[in-house]
């Protein structure tokens, strides 16, 4: 376990998992074992949203790959890099076309093993500011390499009507919890804040948009993405790519609170 602190927050992670999010013992983060989802954080990457409907093929510009829903990075280990009172960094690497186990199977997937045609490597890193914390993803590779990204952070909720704020809705529990498993769509959308019993905004940079998921009332993912994978049937899901044409690209999450004070 790996805590950050400075002045009244406390982050602590767990093989790159941000399991708490703490500002005057306030607790932002959804935890495990309640009920809702078995996680508090995970990524989405190089593909976003099921691919069962397309037996598990994703088209590339250097063919077909195996992707099971979300993509194959939440299958690979998390190395630490860096570690400070305020800051840690991990790295995941992949070697193109590596088989990776599919933890989905055989209970949940036909599919035992993954594999993606492009190296990368994915740094993520975690940074307490003034009042806020940033999570940045870092994606380095070969050029041209094909990939979507989403962040899948889960939420803690304690009021009953909690409402979710941009600048053009106000968006409720209700709203999200029936759209169901395909997440609610909001489109051109860079900063959303959740009003529950305290205040959390989460502005973004390079993802573009979110989605908003829940089956239960006591937590919300609310989820920077880069492509809604609805959008499209699943054997077109590669129209949602975009392509690594510099020698790394910078996604930013911010997570800032308001209000603070001994609760």
């Amino acid at each position: 376990m790996i805590k950050l602190n400075k002045g009244d927050q406390t982050v602590k992670i767990e093989n790159g998992e941000l399991l708490s999010y703490e500002v005057y013992g306030y607790e932002y983060m959804h935890q495990k074992g309640s009920p809702g989802w078995r996680s508090t954080d995970t990524e989405m990457f190089p593909i976003i949203g099921p691919t069962h409907e397309a037996h598990f093929r994703v088209q590339t510009p250097k063919g077909g790959a195996v992707q099971d829903q979300h993509g194959l990075l939440r299958e690979l280990a998390y190395t630490l890099v860096e570690q400070t009172q305020t800051k840690a960094v991990f790295l995941k690497e992949y070697k193109a076309r590596t088989l990776v186990g599919n933890s989905k199977f055989p209970e949940k997937s036909s599919q035992q093993w993954l594999s993606w045609p492009y190296d990368f490597r994915f740094l993520k890193t975690f940074e307490l500011g003034q009042d806020a914390l940033e999570i940045t993803f870092t994606i380095s590779g070969e050029k041209d390499m094909a990939f979507m990204l989403g962040y899948h952070p889960a939420f803690r909720l304690q009021l009953s009507d909690p409402k979710i704020e941009t600048s053009h809705k106000i968006i409720s529990l209700p709203e999200v919890l029936a759209v169901g498993s395909r997440a609610f769509h909001v489109p051109d959308c860079e900063r959303i804040t959740l009003k529950d019993k305290n205040q959390l905004t989460i502005n973004t940079n390079g993802f573009g948009s979110f989605m908003l998921w829940t089956e239960v009332p006591n937590m919300v993912c609310i989820e920077p993405i880069t492509f809604y994978p609805y959008a499209v049937p699943q054997f077109n899901l590669h129209e949602g790519f975009q392509f690594l044409n510099r020698d790394q690209k910078v996604f930013k999450v911010h997570l800032s609170v308001k209000n603070q004070g001994i609760y």
